[in-house]
Formats: structure tokens, C-alpha cells, sequence
């Protein structure tokens, strides 16, 4: 039933986090045309900064929450269960006030340091966020307890659409005013999505507000656990995921420190630092984000479903949502790793083609290196929700930390290096999420007993990735004389999401119960299953 569970869950916020990250793109590319890599890179110098104090605040205590509450439910105390989320929600909100005061009041001496004094107005423009995410984290983590993903993925929607069509709207209205100024209009455009998710969030509980009554009301459990021990039973769990959450963060905060100081130590001007920056983190950064829109939906829902089956002691549970959770994982990330890949200037110059084509030619270097990290950084993820859910954060955390210190080191002497430059932070980023990766397998096979089927888990999504990825390359090669770069790129793209899911067939790499993360999925898998295509 946990299995279940996790895969609706997950189906839920994948659907979600679709639409949030088409509306994203659908944000960073025109934005990226209008304020191109100068203005990117304004944006990109807060937004690092802006994602690490975000982190500190809140990455911990949704998933601190969400364990807690399914814990609890899962004893059928409900009544302890809400109280769980009212004592995060007061810390969340008392955290939301004391980084937006900070950051408001330090935003010039932070851009200073940082070497990209432009960047105020980028800044500056995300203090509201800082104080009204929090308090939407508190409410996604209570509902998520509850393997209840629809308020998640409403609030996730509405938060990315006003901060679209806000931070365009912004963008363009003050581009007159210049571009440092456009790109803080850009930021404030996250700012009022924090707000209207908020808000959703909100409305969504109180009108839950009777069912929940109802839930605590036939709470049969006597007692509940005082104030004080809830607050360290949440910091337990949360400081060492906050800890290990913050390591990213941090790395491209250090990333943005580093970068254009050893950039401008080559003899790059500040401006010129600044574009490869935007072009590595506005442009490149952004198409690698994409795809991890499923692995986060999969990591949310990993918690709670482990969680649960560990309050349980069903370990055989435990191992079928581990090898699940770890083969959609690289269902979804080995072929969009290899797709950027194989296409990545022509993906570039199909996406931002108003930028001059040396920097078209440049990103899509940057891209082809940074692909890689894709497969790399979705089974971290869930890795490392797997380890949360078994009550093991810090291993994630330790593993994630051994990798952060690679990234460094090899940023510093890379970046350093004229011939490569920019794509030494590219690198970096590979090398880091490799190493996490391969020390977070390592470990969950250690605290699960799990035996991973190297056939069914690894080969055949490797074989079914390969085949697609030459189908693709032949594809765009053939075409791109006569229908040009834009048109044959997209038919290549086209070619190998059908090759893809062909080959995933033929190799019976698809199982019936995968086919519950779609809309009307079991209509599919049934008729596939009397060609024999899928096994139940």
C-alpha cells in the first residue's frame, strides 16, 4: 500500500511539476532573450544566495514534518500529528522573518563581497520570498505527512504562474530603466509567487480544517508529546537534512565567489565574468533543472512512503520501494542526461537565438559537459530521500559534503586554467553529483539489504538510452541541411522520445505498477499487457 502510495504521490507531483517547469521555461528563456547573459548573470549572482537562506529556513522541516506526521498517523494519533505541524509552523514563520530582515538590511554588503555590485536590485527584490516560503513549506510538509500531494502540487502551480507572468511583466516595464533594475524585476516575480502560494496554501488548509477536526477528534491514543520534545524531535530530523540540502546551495554560492574571481584573474573583465557566469548558470544551468522536476516528486513521496514502512518494520517493503524508487529514477535521468547531451548547442541556439552565436556555441559547450550531472543529481536525490525515510540523514549529508569539497577544489583550478575557463565549474558540478551518487548507492544497499537487479535496474535503460541517443543524432544530422537547426532539432527531440519509449518496451524494461504515474495508466498497461510488451 506504502508503494502505492508513493507512486500516486509522485504521479501527482511529476503532473505538477511538469506545468511548474513549463511555465519556468517558458520564464527563463524569454527572460534570458530580453535581459541576455548580462542580465542573467545580475539574476543568477542573488538567486544562489537567495536558494541557500530559502534552504537554511525551510528544506529541513517539510521533510521533518512530513515524516513526523506519517509517523504519527501511521500510530493513528492523529491529534499528535497536527500538533507536530503547529509547532513547525510557528518555527518556520519566526525563520521567514529573521532572513528577510538580514537580507534586506545586509543586500549591498552581500552583492559587494560577491564582486557584482548590479545585483542589488536582484537581491534585494527577494525579501518578500524569504518570509512567505516558509510559512508555505510548513503546510506543504503537514499535508505531504498525509500522502495528500494535491495541496502541494496546487500551491506549486499558482506559485510558479504569478511569478511568470509578474516577473515578465516586471522584466519588460522597467527595461528602460536599465538592465540591473530589469533583472530586479525578474526577482521580484519569485516574490509575489511566494505570496499567491502561500495564500493557496492557506485556503486549501482551512477548507480541510473539518476533516482534520474530525481525524483528531477519534484519536483513541491518550497523551501527547510536549512542546519541547516535538522541537527536538523536528530538529533531529531537520538540522542534518538542512545541512546536507545547504550543501548544494553553498556549493554555487561558493561557485558564484569563485567563478568571477578566477575568471577576472585571467584577464576577463567583470562584464565579461559575468556573462560566461550567466551563460553557465541563466542559460546551461537552467535546461538541467528540468528534469528534475520527476526526481523531486519521486523524493518527496520516498519519505513518507519509507518512513511509514519502517514505523512498520516492513523491511521487504522497504526494498520494493528502494529498487523502485532507484529504476524510475534512471528511467528519467539517463535519458535526459544523454538527450543534452547529444543535442546540446543545437537545444541551445533553438532556445536562446537571440543571443550572438559565439554565445550559443559556448553554452552549448557548457551544456554537452553539464548533462552529465542530470543523471548524476536525480538518484542523489532520491537517494538521498530514501535515507531520510530510514531515519539515516546524515550519511547523505557526509556523502553530499565529500562531493562539495571535490567541486571546490576542482572549481578553483579549473576556472582557473584559460583553455578551459568556464567549464571548469561545469566539471566540477559532473564530478561532485558522481561522488554523492556512487557513496549514497553504496549506502542505501547497506541499510536496506536491498539486492539491486543489474539487469533490469541498469542495463536495459542504458541500452533503450543509447538506442535513443543515436536515433537522435542521425536524425538531426540528416535533417538539419534542409529543414534547419531549429525545425530538426525539435524532430530529433520528437524521434527520440518514441525511439526511447519503443526501446523500452521491446526490452520489457516497463512494468505494469509503472504505468500508475500516468492519467488512465492502467488502461495502457492492460492493453500492452495482452501484446505481452510489459510484465504485471
Amino acid at each position: 500500500m506504502a508503494r502505492d502510495n508513493f507512486l500516486k504521490g509522485a504521479a501527482i507531483l511529476g503532473a505538477a511539476g511538469v506545468i511548474v517547469k513549463l511555465l519556468g521555461a517558458f520564464y527563463r528563456i524569454p527572460l534570458s532573450n530580453i535581459i541576455k547573459t548580462e542580465g542573467m548573470g545580475y539574476y543568477q549572482t542573488a538567486y544562489p544566495l537567495y536558494v541557500l537562506l530559502l534552504t537554511v529556513s525551510t528544506s529541513g522541516f517539510p521533510v521533518a514534518i512530513a515524516k513526523l506526521v506519517s509517523e504519527k498517523r501511521a500510530l493513528g494519533n492523529y491529534k499528535a500529528a497536527h500538533k507536530v505541524f503547529k509547532v513547525a509552523f510557528i518555527g518556520l514563520f519566526i525563520t521567514g522573518v529573521i532572513t528577510s530582515i538580514f537580507v534586506f538590511f545586509n543586500a549591498r554588503f552581500i552583492v559587494r563581497a560577491l564582486g557584482n555590485e548590479n545585483a542589488y536590485y536582484s537581491l534585494v527584490a527577494l525579501v518578500p520570498a524569504l518570509f512567505f516560503v516558509p510559512i508555505m513549506a510548513a503546510f506543504r510538509g503537514f499535508f505531504q505527512g498525509r500522502q495528500f500531494m494535491v495541496p502541494t502540487a496546487v500551491s506549486q502551480i499558482c506559485e510558479q504562474f504569478f511569478r511568470v507572468t509578474m516577473g515578465l511583466a516586471l522584466t519588460m516595464a522597467l527595461l528602460g530603466r536599465g538592465i540591473p533594475i530589469a533583472a530586479g524585476g525578474a526577482s521580484f516575480g519569485g516574490s509575489i509567487g511566494a505570496i499567491a502560494g502561500s495564500v493557496v496554501m492557506i485556503i486549501i488548509y482551512l477548507k480541510s480544517r473539518k476533516k482534520i477536526n474530525a481525524e483528531i477528534n477519534s484519536t483513541s491514543i491518550q497523551g501527547e508529546d510536549p512542546v519541547g520534545k516535538i522541537i527536538k524531535d523536528l530538529l533531529v530530523i531537520a538540522i542534518p537534512i538542512t545541512i546536507g540540502a545547504a550543501i548544494v546551495p553553498i556549493m554555487n554560492s561558493i561557485d558564484t565567489f569563485l567563478v568571477l574571481k578566477r575568471l577576472q584573474s585571467i584577464n576577463y573583465t567583470e562584464m565579461e565574468a559575468n556573462s560566461l557566469y550567466g551563460q553557465l548558470t541563466g542559460l546551461a544551468q537552467t535546461l538541467v533543472n528540468l528534469p528534475q522536476v520527476f526526481s523531486q516528486a519521486l523524493a518527496v513521496s520516498l519519505v513518507p512512503a519509507i518512513s511509514e514502512a519502517n514505523a512498520r518494520r516492513r523491511y521487504n517493503e522497504i526494498r520494493n520501494i528502494t529498487n523502485s524508487g532507484i529504476r524510475i529514477t534512471l528511467l528519467i535521468g539517463l535519458p535526459c542526461g544523454f538527450g543534452l547531451f547529444i543535442l546540446s548547442t543545437p537545444i541551445i541556439n533553438l532556445l536562446y537565438y537571440r543571443n550572438s552565436m559565439e554565445t550559443i556555441m559556448s553554452t552549448g559547450e557548457i551544456l554537452g559537459i553539464l548533462s552529465f550531472s542530470v543523471i548524476f543529481l536525480t538518484l542523489v536525490q532520491s537517494l538521498t530521500a530514501i535515507l531520510q525515510g530510514l531515519g539515516k540523514p546524515f550519511i547523505s549529508v557526509r556523502n553530499l559534503f565529500i562531493g562539495a569539497v571535490v567541486k571546490i577544489i576542482l572549481t578553483y583550478v579549473l576556472t582557473g586554467i584559460p583553455d578551459i575557463n568556464i567549464k571548469g565549474a561545469a566539471i566540477s558540478t559532473v564530478t561532485a553529483y558522481f561522488i554523492a551518487a556512487a557513496l549514497d548507492l553504496i549506502s542505501v544497499k547497506k541499510y536496506t539489504n536491498a539486492k539491486f537487479n543489474v539487469k533490469n535496474i541498469f542495463a536495459k535503460p542504458v541500452i533503450s538510452v543509447l538506442g535513443m541517443t543515436v536515433a537522435a543524432r542521425l536524425v538531426y544530422i540528416s535533417t538539419e541541411s534542409v529543414l534547419g537547426n531549429r525545425l530538426s532539432t525539435i524532430c530529433a527531440i520528437l524521434v527520440a522520445v518514441g525511439v526511447y519509449g519503443l526501446l523500452l518496451l521491446l526490452t520489457r524494461t516497463l512494468t505494469y505498477e509503472d504505468f500508475n504515474l500516468m492519467p488512465k495508466g492502467n488502461k495502457i498497461a492492460d492493453l500492452l499487457l495482452k501484446f505481452k510488451l510489459i510484465k504485471r
